[in-house]
């Protein structure tokens, strides 16, 4: 019918590092259910699987984290004497090529609206970007301090977008979305990782990537005071940061989105992945797509009032 009202969906993709691989269940459940987003907008890992589907890669992004393995993932990381990250850039650059977008491709020839939120070091503002090339907009909107170099981005030092709007409703609705559907990653993360764990746990979960990291930053700490007993000893330097990453974003998430509610909330239960086991993506990819599923009657009775 002529003048008919054409509903515009927004679909916000949080961060939270290796449980971003359940947005690519969510994309492909929705799809199943005919639900095909408008406008993409993505923080961090969010901002990098929503690239990929706007960039028509998702499916040969799905195929290369299913075959992740720790080793796989190990690979990414490297001991920088610089202390400026631990990523190997060379690496993940490929990586974006091959499976998210080329160097070449623009957001402005997308055919769906995307944007990636990213942070400014300096001022700590918020930056939506919104043109230029998307390979560009993915690295800054993924770029967390400890694991990441800043990035230079239109002159400014930026990095992770999930410092500031972890799950980036307020850019769906800016950007035209008449219902935003939010995918947050975070909801049930506070506090797990400083729950004590048998000591074998420990060393099989933090085997391979997180071993190098944390060995190398013990050469630049020294104990304080001796420690009596286990149960005197503090979280690793990597559980403080995943600990202090989750806290940060849990509280602004809630925040932000008290303010300003998306319409349909999905919230994976991706509690038991830790924050760089990327090699668990066929765990977090069926999570997504259950979610949905549970989600389904919410999500039915709000776009049937459209």
């Amino acid at each position: 019918m002529q003048g008919a009202f054409k509903m515009k969906i927004g679909l916000a993709l949080g961060s939270g590092s290796s449980r971003g691989w359940s947005h690519i269940g969510v994309i492909k459940a929705l799809t199943r259910l005919g639900i095909a987003p408008d406008i993409v907008c993505g923080t961090s890992i969010g901002a990098l699987v929503g690239a990929s589907y706007v960039s028509n890669n998702l499916e040969k992004l799905e195929a290369w984290v299913c075959s992740l393995s720790k080793l796989d993932i190990a690979r990414f990381f490297e001991i920088n004497t610089a202390l400026n990250g631990f990523v190997n850039t060379e690496r993940l650059h490929y990586f974006l090529n091959q499976y998210v977008a080329s160097d070449t491709l623009f957001i402005e020839h997308l055919t769906k609206q995307y944007a990636a939120v990213a942070t400014d070091l300096e001022t700590g503002r918020e930056i939506w970007l919104t043109e230029g090339s998307i390979l560009e907009a993915v690295w800054s909107s993924i770029s967390l301090p400890g694991l990441f170099p800043a990035i230079k981005n239109n002159n400014r030092w930026v990095v992770d977008g999930g410092l500031v709007n972890p799950v980036p409703v307020s850019v769906c609705r800016a950007m035209g979305a008449d219902v935003v559907i939010a995918v947050n990653l975070n909801g049930d993360l506070v506090g797990k990782h400083t729950r004590q764990k048998p000591q074998s746990t420990r060393i099989q979960k933090n085997a391979g990537v997180i071993d190098k990291i944390t060995s190398f930053a013990a050469e630049y700490t020294s104990p304080i005071f001796s420690i009596k007993n286990r149960e005197e000893q503090p979280p690793s330097l990597f559980e403080a940061l995943a600990s202090s990453v989750n806290i940060t974003q849990d509280r602004i998430t809630r925040s932000r989105m008290a303010g300003d509610p998306p319409d349909i909330l999905l919230s994976p239960k991706l509690a038991n992945i830790e924050l760089l086991e990327f090699y668990r993506a066929r765990e977090a990819i069926k999570e997504g797509e259950r979610c949905v599923e549970r989600m389904l009657p919410e999500i039915q009775h709000v776009l049937n009032q459209y």
